[in-house]
């Protein structure tokens, strides 16, 4: 069976084209559609739209390379937004499909599924809107947590003021309260970008990202590096996307907390993530 999985993030949104249980590969168009959502949790017109187009794209891309099955989910910012039968209702006038909300802790559920495969560990999910730590022993969950900060929001919130986005992490990674230890995995766009920058990759490479070892020194080291540089620089920064220049001095900021708050010292990054886990929960890993 071949399937086409959409992932609806807040910054982007995500196409995996798998079959028979594996993945051939992953496609991402940056839409940020937690833009100025503000503390209202309004989605706005112009995001709304130019995500719903993205999600429509890939689901003709899909069904062009013959896709049995299309699934889409969105996460954080549909889940908060308090318009998102308005987005709902877009794509399934698009694409004839109606997606799925996913919440918080189902979310850090399946972004394991996919990045441990059944091993014991846990995971960092630093997104756009939201994340989620949670973590594996002896086949159970012994702790799941998502927060609704992520990097698009610490953007909204704070801008480029470095303080402000300092205070800001700290005070959020508090909601955490005491994370058991563990092994973690970093998955989700921050995470793979950590390890591109590391890796000083000109051309992504899915292959080399894959179970990169980073510690929590070089992570907070390339939080200083962003915190510091201007958004040109940080466009031009090689490993970076730069349509992730505004939002990853803060995205790299929050895992750095989660890190030192959950004591580990070093995090391994996986290109595996809830795009596997949801197809593994929704169709048994065909």
């Amino acid at each position: 069976m071949k399937y086409g999985v959409i992932d609806i993030g807040s910054n982007s949104v995500r196409l995996m084209i798998s079959v028979d249980g594996v993945t051939k590969r992953k496609d991402v168009i940056t839409t940020r559609l937690a833009e100025k959502m503000g503390t209202e949790k309004v989605l706005q017109e112009n995001a709304i739209e130019r995500t719903a187009s993205a999600v429509s794209f890939f689901v003709d891309n899909a069904r062009c390379e013959n896709a049995d099955e299309v699934l889409i989910f969105a996460t954080a910012a549909v889940r908060q937004a308090v318009n998102k039968q308005a987005f709902i209702d877009k794509v399934k006038l698009l694409t004839g499909l109606t997606l799925e909300v996913i919440q918080g802790q189902e979310e850090a559920k399946l972004g394991a599924i996919g990045a441990l495969d059944g091993k014991d560990g846990g995971i960092i999910d630093v997104g756009g809107a939201s994340s989620e730590v949670l973590i594996v022993k002896g086949g159970q969950i012994v702790y799941s947590k998502s927060i609704d900060v992520g990097a698009v929001k610490i953007y909204n919130e704070c801008g480029q003021d470095k303080e402000k986005v300092l205070q800001f992490v700290k005070n959020s990674v508090s909601e955490y309260g005491n994370i058991p230890c563990s092994e973690f995995y970093g998955i989700g766009g921050t995470a793979t970008s950590i390890a591109s920058i590391d890796l000083k990759m000109e051309v992504y490479d899915p292959n080399k990202v894959q179970g990169h070892r980073i510690t929590i020194q070089q992570v907070k080291g390339m939080r200083d590096m962003l915190l510091d540089m201007t958004i040109e620089q940080k466009r031009a920064l090689e490993g970076l996307q730069p349509d992730r220049a505004e939002i990853i001095a803060g995205g790299v900021a929050l895992v750095y907390e989660i890190m030192k708050l959950a004591k580990v010292d070093y995090l391994f990054i996986s290109e595996m993530d809830n795009l596997e886990g949801y197809l593994a929960a929704r169709r048994g890993g065909e």
